[in-house]
């Protein structure tokens, strides 16, 4: 398939998903992943309950994850153990190859507040700037930002929370 016509193609298809209205929290008998008749159903804490006093989002599982940690609604445990150093890195990345989707900045602290530095570093991504070939049809397929972005994380459709940084802005050196 040439390039045009994958464009094209993926074009469709996130506009569908994203024109899709994001589904309520459903109760865990009803999710299709728990056994309704499996006992210990009732000792869990309902989706709705656990999820509705944090930031609301508009896509995905309808958390802004990010905003609840910064706002102390949710609190998780930095390391399992409490002598493991925990790194989080105010740093941004720029990514751009200056075509028609405005460049991504790539929030190392946002990751970095939840994750250590191992879980993509060496894999999926090598630490070395330039090192790395970032491919929207590899993340759409789970891969890269994928293995998380649409499974944990806020969905691809979101185009606008990565592709945030204005082309123009950039070659005018008005980003760093």
């Amino acid at each position: 398939m040439t390039w045009p016509r994958r464009s094209a193609c993926l074009a469709v298809v996130l506009a569908a998903a994203a024109s899709a209205a994001p589904q309520p929290w459903l109760p865990l008998a009803a999710d299709g992943v728990h056994d309704p008749q499996a006992p210990g159903l009732a000792l869990l804490q309902q989706p709705a309950e656990a999820l509705a006093p944090l930031p609301r989002d508009t896509a995905g599982n309808l958390v802004r994850w990010v905003q609840a940690l910064e706002s102390g609604a949710i609190v998780p445990r930095s390391a399992l153990l409490e002598s493991t150093p925990v790194r989080v890195l105010d740093q941004d990345l720029i990514v751009s190859r200056f075509g028609s989707m405005p460049a991504v900045r790539f929030p190392h602290r946002q990751h970095t507040l939840w994750l250590d530095c191992s879980n993509c570093h060496p894999l999926p991504f090598k630490e070395q700037a330039g090192a790395n070939r970032l491919s929207m049809v590899a993340i759409l397929n789970g891969e890269q930002c994928g293995l998380c972005h649409g499974a944990v994380a806020f969905p691809l459709t979101e185009c606008n929370r990565c592709h945030s940084v204005s082309n123009e802005a950039l070659k005018r050196g008005l980003v760093k």
